[in-house]
């Protein structure tokens, strides 16, 4: 499929209106599960659903005049970062309309082994990633591209031109730092 994924964004790179639309078929089913597994510890009243967030991330992608992706990891890292664009401005509008609106997302593996799962806000996380990419901005790629984008390990080392070794050393440092920045009082976030 990654070759199918190749071909279609260079067709469509090269004019042909038709690989924009045969590439949605490809891939509109596996942006569609990374949005769910993004929703799947969300409370159940969410006011963004899954379809919604895939469909208003392929609409931001298929209108960008120069899609700047060859191959499958690089669409779903720049997809990755639509979906987080639209999450944050999502919890961030719900905070304008609701005093406690902050949405609450889970990260998977964050978690120590001593803790609970970590649920932070959807809005400490954006903050505690920017903070990460002023200190170290390859190991907020990492993040992004693995808790919004979905990919897996070596699917991020093709994407960032790097050894599956050095993304999974970057990832767990990363993890760790996020771990503790998120644990941190709010008061100590505040930039």
């Amino acid at each position: 499929m990654s070759a199918d994924v190749t071909q279609l964004l260079s067709d469509w790179r090269g004019g042909d209106a038709g690989a924009r639309d045969r590439l949605i078929e490809v891939l509109y089913p596996e942006l569609r599960r990374l949005a769910g597994n993004l929703f799947r510890a969300e409370r159940a009243n969410h006011t963004l659903q899954p379809t919604a967030l895939v469909n208003e991330a392929w609409l931001r992608l298929a209108g960008s005049r120069q899609l700047a992706a060859e191959h499958r990891p690089q669409l779903f890292a720049l997809a990755a970062r639509v979906m987080r664009e639209i999450l944050v401005d999502h919890a961030r509008s719900r905070g304008r309309l609701k005093r406690d609106g902050g949405e609450r997302v889970t990260l998977s593996g964050l978690e120590s082994a001593d803790a609970a799962p970590a649920q932070p806000d959807l809005l400490d996380l954006d903050a505690a990633l920017a903070r990460l990419e002023g200190i170290d901005p390859g190991k907020a790629r990492i993040v992004e591209l693995r808790y919004f984008g979905g990919l897996a390990i070596d699917e991020i080392a093709a994407a960032v031109d790097a050894s599956p070794a050095t993304v999974k050393r970057h990832w767990e440092a990363a993890r760790m730092w996020l771990f503790h920045a998120l644990s941190e009082p709010v008061s100590a976030n505040a930039p």
